[in-house]
């Protein structure tokens, strides 16, 4: 792609997301969701593949779906209380319509089943971008409206650690158990949502700094399924090493990065006298491990002659920095100490 369109193009990713995060208008904020939008379109499809366009086409559909739902959702909102205004979403019907099209946006449960086609159909470049940026303006919204419905959040975040972490179980493409990690993760963010937004915001960063390191490990191995993942050791041994400890931070478990937002969320939850909603999340959370379990004893446990039919391919030097890779590595699996600093923020 000639470099002055991709920088027009990551400019109105950008612009599309500032807008909205600046916006107390919902005409803005709709505005900025569809600049988010139509400028990833291009990226998307620019290697037109035709699973890349069938991608592209699954995800201007699910996305312009979800944009006319909000629209008409604060329309009504507007004919009803006469506010435009986000913060100021009082009337239970607007604000749940609001909720399922950003939920439908996001691509949380059991609105989800656009997310592992789309991303399947993607590099892993653009992956990146739809698991990350891309989530970053509808979450501003929902941390803005303050959801008057409470089941609602639960119900949507119990159906999504759940589909996140029983979607996984069978699948072989790598892509697609990173789209149900998504799904899983924003489960337990929405989960938390109405009882402590910062501690959604805590969580909401931690997977972006885990799923990043995952998406650089895989594109660094050039890695698309579990059988190329299962002949990294031979290009990238050290590498290969530590992505377990990355993949098992995705599932949460300690010493690592990713078991300070289940663990403070699984507190707050028994807080709030809500015992068998986190007994469910953290059994959704044992599923979510078997699965990165099995991609980390493909990659480090079978050595060719395996039982897994893996090819080996051709061990080409690589061009990309790994200063990305070995920051985001480090951020993966060693800020679980900083726990106590962290709350003691969260709760200033």
């Amino acid at each position: 792609m000639n470099p002055y369109i991709l920088a027009t193009l990551l400019f109105g990713l950008g612009l599309g997301t500032t807008i909205t995060f600046a916006s107390s208008h919902w005409l803005l904020a709709w505005m900025g969701l569809e600049m988010n939008t139509l400028a990833i379109i291009p990226l998307m499809a620019q290697n037109h593949h035709p699973r890349a366009v069938e991608a592209t086409t699954k995800y201007f559909l699910t996305q312009a779906t979800a944009a006319a739902m909000l629209l008409f959702a604060s329309t009504t909102n507007a004919w009803l209380t006469g506010q435009w205004n986000i913060e100021q979403m009082t009337h239970p019907i607007p604000t749940t319509m609001i909720m399922l099209a950003l939920a439908l946006k996001i691509g949380l449960a059991p609105v989800h089943a656009w997310l592992p086609e789309v991303l399947q159909g993607l590099d892993l470049t653009t992956g990146l971008i739809l698991s990350t940026w891309q989530k970053l303006a509808p979450f501003a919204l929902i941390l803005q409206i303050h959801p008057t419905n409470p089941t609602l959040l639960i119900v949507l975040g119990v159906a999504s650690t759940l589909v996140g972490g029983w979607g996984g179980l069978n699948q072989t493409q790598l892509r697609k158990i990173l789209a149900y990690s998504s799904i899983a993760h924003l489960g337990w963010m929405i989960l938390i949502l109405q009882f402590s937004p910062s501690l959604t915001l805590l969580t909401l960063l931690t997977y972006f700094i885990m799923t990043f390191s995952a998406f650089l490990v895989f594109k660094l191995n050039k890695a698309t399924n579990i059988n190329t993942l299962a002949t990294s050791w031979a290009k990238t041994p050290a590498l290969t090493s530590l992505t377990p400890l990355v993949l098992l931070s995705l599932g949460g478990l300690p010493p690592l990065t990713g078991f300070m937002p289940k663990w403070l969320i699984l507190q707050e939850l028994s807080k709030q006298d809500l015992a068998p909603v986190a007994t469910l999340a953290a059994l959704s959370a044992l599923l979510s491990l078997y699965f990165y379990l099995r991609l980390s004893y493909a990659m480090t446990l079978t050595m060719s002659p395996n039982n897994l039919s893996g090819t080996a391919s051709w061990r080409l030097p690589s061009l990309q920095s790994t200063l990305p890779v070995a920051t985001s590595l480090v951020a993966t699996l060693a800020l679980l100490p900083l726990t106590p600093a962290i709350t003691a923020i969260l709760t200033l």
